[in-house]
């Protein structure tokens, strides 16, 4: 009998190592629990702010709330979807707990879900820190929201407070010599064009990198930028100029102002304030009260024709980790 035991323990110290130290879960989910602080565990219906890098099992980062400057809010949050998903990892912690989870990519892309074709591995890897847990318990649902609003009113406003400290970081990091509009946009022209600049109604045809205040692309419509700094390639993703019209609203109001101080052939780089970009909402990777930075060429000006078809407007598409299995953005 004592022999058996050791075997066994034996077996479960080998099974830990092989696994880097991880715990094996539901459907094959690995888990890794870093820091336990002992609370209590997040349950379905809680609020909870939590950050994370996804990556994949070959380390490539999908996503980094950490690069994004904010959390990811899940309200509520949800029961597991399936067996060993991330949501039944997240259950096994509270609030200042981290962990490690390693979740099956079959489990995710199950029941016909297309698995993005450069998402590749078994695994889809999240580290997470859990910031905040609100329980919903035995609250009142009006309760409830009033504690979670005041918490995301603390949230944003630090936010708010660091933005114009982020600004001047950037510039100063960059040796930006920026000119500063009536609007709060600051600019610098890097490279000269020729020609005028476009009027209301012209259809701007530009290239574009979008960057948070740490450097880090959210967006480009160039395919070499993309490559060299490590962005996923999305196949079948057409990388080219997009065509904006000029003055129309279109466009976040930084880029409409910006767009009218370029001509053809010009290069211009663009620290846009959150005021004249996304607010106090943030979109996708952009969050709150956060500024954004382009870097921008203008490829060609195309005087309006009557008789010409409205031009589609320009998607700005936003890179993303895959959606299943993970918590929603807010």
């Amino acid at each position: 009998m004592k022999q058996k035991l050791m075997f066994l323990a034996i077996a479960a110290i080998g099974f830990t190592s092989c696994n880097g130290g991880f715990k094996k879960g539901d459907a094959g989910l690995l888990y890794n629990i870093h820091t336990s602080k002992g609370g209590t565990h997040i349950k379905d219906g809680d609020f909870v702010s939590v950050n994370m890098i996804v990556k994949t099992d070959g380390d490539s980062v999908l996503s980094n709330t950490y690069d994004m400057g904010h959390p990811i809010i899940i309200m509520p949050m949800p029961k597991p979807q399936a067996k060993g998903d991330i949501y039944a990892g997240l259950e096994m912690l509270g609030e200042g707990d981290s962990a490690t989870f390693k979740v099956p990519t079959d489990s995710i892309f199950k029941g016909g879900q297309q698995r993005p074709p450069n998402l590749k591995g078994k695994f889809l890897i999240f580290q997470v820190n859990i910031n905040k847990v609100l329980a919903k318990g035995a609250l009142t649902e009006q309760v409830f929201r009033g504690r979670v609003q005041d918490y995301l009113k603390t949230l944003t406003e630090g936010m708010k407070a660091q933005e114009p400290g982020k600004i001047k970081k950037y510039i100063a990091d960059h040796n930006l010599k920026v000119t500063t509009t009536a609007s709060g946009l600051n600019y610098v022209i890097t490279t000269p064009g020729t020609g005028p600049t476009p009027a209301v109604g012209d259809t701007a045809v530009v290239n574009y990198t979008g960057r948070l205040p740490n450097g880090k692309i959210f967006e480009t419509s160039v395919k070499e930028v993309a490559i060299k700094e490590k962005q996923p390639i999305e196949p079948g993703r057409p990388y080219a100029p997009i065509r904006i019209p000029v003055g129309q609203g279109k466009v976040i109001p930084g880029w409409d102002e910006g767009l009218q101080l370029m001509n053809k052939g010009s290069k211009i780089t663009l620290v846009i304030p959150s005021a004249i970009a996304y607010k106090d909402q943030g979109v996708g990777p952009i969050g709150p009260y956060t500024p954004i930075i382009f870097e921008m060429e203008m490829v060609e000006i195309v005087k309006p024709n009557p008789n010409a078809p409205k031009p589609v407007e320009p998607q700005m598409q936003m890179q993303q980790a895959p959606s299943q299995s993970q918590p929603t953005q807010k």
